[in-house]
């Protein structure tokens, strides 16, 4: 009669265990940071398809938005977010020099043509050579950071010959606008905007010079406790990539009123990114060091970074 009693006082004490375990995991949550350049991550949060494919695993999403990527993955390494959204490709290159454990989980192939080096319609400059002695704006550690960089570098100028302002995207408009900067370094869909609203002219874009890879990361410490729920993640914007290019004028049309754009703008921007989605593996981290390299030149890092030196999520395993 005892053992019974005891054997029945054990199973009631493992289900309180096992509610109690599930109500946790039905109330967690995985802190998703964004940016308004977040195209596949705008397209999930405005469909809900996270919200329905985590609930299997008591997970929802809690969104962040930031304004730029470098507070975003501050925020990650700081334990204030989980996930982070696609960045440019220099912006884990200062959260590695800053000793930051974020895992790589995704990459978007390469998207050059959307990002590039702008100036007015009527400005008299015509190549990057121009841009000598002249004040450019673009926002710091961001991907445009770097094609300013390599620009100059292919046109046989230094990051020295010119004035570069450091501008967040809403800023770097404005002063474009009123002629406070002469040039302005910036990526879609800000840069597809100012073609369409204020005529702006292309002096050069990222092709052959900048390949500009986005990166999806989370924190490590993430990364290891809920694989399940990456890999659910990483699916997802896998199959809304192919979604946002099979279908451009949808996606533009759904994306319309989240952003506040017209849906031309959107499709615009949206045929200059890749949206492929690929896992991380080392063969594709190559850029990634010569973008660490040419900041370390021009002593914007503060220390070398290897680019590898990076912990990689499988999303197969």
């Amino acid at each position: 009669m005892t053992e019974t009693l005891n054997r029945r006082a054990a199973l009631a004490a493992l289900a309180l265990v096992a509610a109690g375990f599930a109500r946790a995991q039905q109330g967690a949550t995985v802190r998703i940071g964004y940016q308004k350049s977040s195209t596949l991550i705008a397209v999930l949060k405005a469909q809900g398809t996270l919200e329905r494919q985590l609930a299997p695993l008591g997970v929802r999403p809690a969104w962040h938005e930031f304004t730029s990527g470098l507070p975003l993955l501050e925020a990650l390494n700081l334990d204030n977010l989980d996930f982070s959204a696609d960045v440019a490709d220099t912006v884990p290159v200062f959260a590695q020099a800053a000793g930051a454990k974020l895992t790589f989980v995704a990459q978007e192939a390469p998207s050059p043509s959307a990002q590039a080096i702008l100036v007015r319609a009527d400005s008299p400059l015509r190549s990057v050579a121009d841009l000598k002695g002249r004040k450019v704006g673009f926002a710091k550690a961001a991907g445009a950071h770097y094609l300013l960089i390599a620009a100059l570098d292919k046109a046989g100028l230094s990051f020295a010959d010119i004035q570069g302002a450091y501008l967040t995207p809403a800023d770097g408009r404005a002063a474009f606008e009123r002629g406070a900067i002469d040039a302005w370094v910036v990526w879609d869909l800000f840069l597809s905007a100012a073609q369409r609203q204020a005529g702006a002219r292309v002096l050069a874009d990222g092709t052959g010079i900048a390949s500009y890879q986005r990166y999806y990361l989370a924190s490590t410490r993430y990364a290891q406790a809920r694989p399940d729920v990456l890999r659910t993640i990483y699916a997802e914007l896998e199959k809304t990539g192919r979604w946002v290019k099979q279908h451009p004028r949808e996606a533009a049309q759904l994306l319309a009123p989240v952003w506040g754009l017209d849906a031309a703008t959107i499709e615009q921007a949206n045929a200059r990114r890749s949206y492929a989605v690929r896992p991380v593996v080392p063969e594709v981290l190559g850029e990634q060091q010569k973008i660490a390299d040419a900041f370390l030149a021009e002593k914007l890092l503060p220390r070398r970074v290897d680019a590898l030196d990076a912990a990689l999520f499988k999303p197969g395993a």
